[in-house]
């Protein structure tokens, strides 16, 4: 299954690479920050909207369901999902062939830009201070990637998957699209653009599991 994959993907990759032109490059530019300017404005519209609406029900209604959706209030979650859904629905566009432009690298650079951006703002020093609270916090996410492993090994075992996509989309999950091309050219330099799409899955799949998640613990804390 993973041979028949490798020569697939090399046969896109062979049918689509070029040598990106300047016009290449701005168009890749143009749909990027065409797509984050999209989800900044629904973020901008459809925040204020659901929470004015929210805030209308909960009068009438201070037991109504919707207390559990205060997700659904805030901007920075409707940007996540329009740029989550816009990255989706474009790959099913011919837009899809500026992968051959170097589309995966550019948008790979922005996002170690992203990484790097939420690391300085990070302050390992409070760790120590505050190490009373970080200690269940490092706790819960021993304990979650205890579970991710025992469930991943798992189902491969059951549905007998090979290694490369237990591999591969661990790492889409825990990583994201920074590692997990780098796991799938460990097994084949083709692989790479694999990694990147089994990471926008689980990127498209752990924001709603995520969100649900998110409810289902303020429903239970309340």
């Amino acid at each position: 299954a993973v041979d028949e994959l490798k020569k697939k993907v090399e046969a896109f990759q062979l049918g689509i690479a070029r040598v990106p032109s300047f016009t290449d490059l701005m168009i890749i530019g143009g749909v990027a920050f065409g797509s984050v300017a999209l989800a900044h404005v629904s973020a901008d519209v459809l925040g204020p909207t659901f929470k004015g609406w929210f805030g209308g029900i909960l009068e009438r209604n201070p037991d109504s369901f919707v207390q559990f959706l205060s997700s659904l209030e805030q901007g920075f979650f409707w940007i996540v999902v329009t740029a989550t859904a816009v990255g989706i629905g474009l790959s099913f566009t011919g837009l899809r062939n500026y992968e051959g432009a170097g589309a995966s690298k550019l948008g790979s650079v922005f996002l170690y830009i992203l990484v790097a951006t939420i690391g300085m703002k990070m302050d390992v020093v409070e760790l120590y201070h505050n190490w009373d609270v970080y200690w269940s916090v490092i706790l819960i996410g021993l304990i979650w990637m205890l579970t991710h492993i025992v469930v991943l090994l798992s189902v491969a075992k059951i549905i007998k998957a090979p290694f490369f996509f237990v591999a591969v989309g661990s790492q889409a999950n825990v990583g994201g699209a920074a590692s997990a091309p780098i796991v799938a050219s460990a097994f084949s330099p083709a692989l790479a653009p694999v990694g990147v799409l089994l990471a926008v899955l689980g990127y498209a799949v752990g924001t709603v599991g995520a969100i649900v998640c998110m409810e289902l613990m303020h429903a239970i804390s309340m």
